[in-house]
């Protein structure tokens, strides 16, 4: 991975189990918070995958835009960007009501001292957003982090797994999942609780964090020792093929990578690629927070991305000095404070 628009254009090439979704999808996407971390690149997969299709459906992307470019970036790509702020009832009213809705608006990080408007966001817009796109399908993107710590031997939690949210960012999740679900039943809306963790690409993510760590020879706390991890890519791609998959009542989906991953030996792997030797503080707990897609794989296959090539690529941008987003994923934490 030698370049951004090498990245971008990895992104943004559907496979052909995604451009033959795309073709059975009828009508436009409407991608709700589209300016984030992942929405853009769905977005310009989501443009590209119709094409390919034949199909002459639009994709419209909705942010409050605060990153400069983006909104003229996926307007070059061929998405029709809107600027609004949903959580404003008027600006959400505006909206063009379509066939297909994505939603990806949330909060995260900065949680803490702002929990206000984290649960607005997560817990309360939820609702608008139904009710004006009560005769769409919707893909809800989630977290994992609605489940509790599991065991390391149980395999990760599965989709029938009670939830057991860890601090308020996760209970707002599991918030905004509930009052989805509470609309799909009134009005019989066809929805797919997407639950994922994690996504990466090389700008962001657990494993460009451990790479920085193992390359400027920084401690690693590996206390919370285990993860799952996807590429961004394949994560976008599930999202997009999850339109076919909406039920009323709401479907669970779990959406990850297929390993366990030990940040320990992702850290010594990075280690053999840099030559460094990896330091390590703490001694990994015995459960971990860790998603079970299995359902996910049956529907969709496996990654076409997998760990190894996602460790080179990150060894390969971090080498190079690639482009990063300032956004610590915080992996390391088990208090649920983000």
């Amino acid at each position: 991975m030698n370049s951004l628009e090498e990245l971008e254009r990895k992104l943004a090439t559907p496979s052909e189990a995604c451009v033959a979704d795309m073709a059975r999808i009828q009508g436009d996407i409407l991608v709700l918070g589209v300016g984030g971390k992942m929405g853009p690149s769905l977005a310009k997969l989501a443009v590209n995958a119709l094409r390919q299709a034949g199909s002459s459906s639009r994709v419209i992307g909705v942010s409050r835009f605060s990153e400069a470019g983006v909104k003229d970036d996926l307007i070059r790509h061929g998405v029709e960007a809107i600027s609004a702020d949903i959580l404003d009832d008027g600006e959400l009213a505006r909206l063009p009501k379509v066939e297909n809705v994505i939603f990806m608006a949330g909060k995260k990080f900065g949680t803490s001292g702002n929990e206000h408007f984290t649960w607005a966001m997560n817990a309360y817009l939820p609702g608008r957003v139904a009710e004006h796109n009560r005769a769409a399908r919707i893909v809800v993107f989630s977290s994992g982090n609605v489940y509790p710590f599991v065991p390391l031997s149980s395999g990760g939690a599965t989709e029938d797994t009670p939830p057991g949210p860890v601090g308020e960012y996760a209970q707002s999740c599991l918030g905004r999942e509930r009052i989805f679900q509470s609309f799909s039943h009134r009005y019989q809306i066809p929805m797919l609780i997407y639950r994922l963790n994690y996504a990466i690409d090389m700008r962001y993510g657990n494993l460009l964090e451990i790479a920085k760590m193992v390359y400027e020879e920084r401690e690693i706390d590996v206390t919370n020792g285990y993860m799952n991890v996807i590429w961004q890519g394949d994560a976008n791609e599930i999202a997009l093929r999850s339109l076919l998959h909406c039920e009323a009542p709401a479907k669970i989906l779990n959406v990850t990578g297929p390993e366990i991953v030990s940040i320990r030996w992702v850290a010594e792997e990075f280690g053999e690629l840099f030559g460094k030797r990896p330091k390590f503080g703490g001694e990994e707990a015995p459960s971990a927070l860790l998603n079970n897609a299995a359902r996910c794989h049956r529907l969709f296959g496996y990654p076409r991305v997998t760990l190894k090539e996602m460790i080179e690529m990150t060894y390969e941008w971090v080498i190079q000095g690639g482009e990063t987003f300032n956004k610590p994923t915080h992996f390391q934490e088990r208090s649920g404070k983000y």
